[in-house]
């Protein structure tokens, strides 16, 4: 990115992997694209989609302004066809996405793993699930919040790898889904 004197105008287009595709790479999609202000477009997509967005991440959203009618749980495949947009960054937010082979995306994007607890997997009352989407949705806020921050222009990939490791080490608490 550095010496790109184009970047600080570019659009970066973001994709959010998770396993089934139905939490966390979801309520990041909708936050990256919420809170973008034009520079970010994000997506998401699963390994193994479970086919339908949970109730509660769709409640969660509704609930914070966000515009819930594009979201849906779909295949990781969607973005390997020749006409699918090209990533520029691509993060896992659970660990079995994070271990699984990944396809070898278009135009080489920057990766990371921002690993988070899989609100989906709670079991309790119904207050400690909404609760769970809650912590999901608040952590990935903080990290994409960081990531919009970053200073692109003057990140070597070196240093913007580095950068993306950090964010993906705020919070606490990972799991496969």
């Amino acid at each position: 990115m550095k010496g790109d004197k184009s970047s600080h105008n570019r659009t970066y287009k973001v994709l959010f992997l998770c396993t089934g595709n139905s939490a966390r790479s979801i309520i990041a999609e909708s936050l990256l694209n919420h809170n973008s202000d034009g520079r970010f477009i994000g997506y998401s997509a699963g390994s193994h989609p479970r086919g339908e967005v949970h109730p509660h991440a769709l409640d969660l959203l509704l609930g914070k302004g966000h515009d819930i009618e594009d979201l849906r749980s779909k295949p990781w495949d969607e973005f390997e066809v020749a006409d699918a947009p090209s990533m520029d960054f691509v993060f896992t937010v659970c660990d079995n996405a994070a271990n699984e082979p990944c396809p070898m995306w278009p135009g080489r994007p920057a990766t990371a793993h921002w690993g988070l607890a899989d609100p989906a997997g709670v079991r309790g009352t119904e207050a400690e699930q909404r609760e769970a989407f809650e912590r999901a949705y608040e952590l990935l806020k903080e990290r994409i919040a960081a990531f919009q921050d970053l200073p692109f222009d003057s990140l070597d990939s070196v240093e913007l790898r580095e950068k993306l490791g950090e964010i993906g080490h705020r919070g606490s608490g990972t799991d496969g889904e």
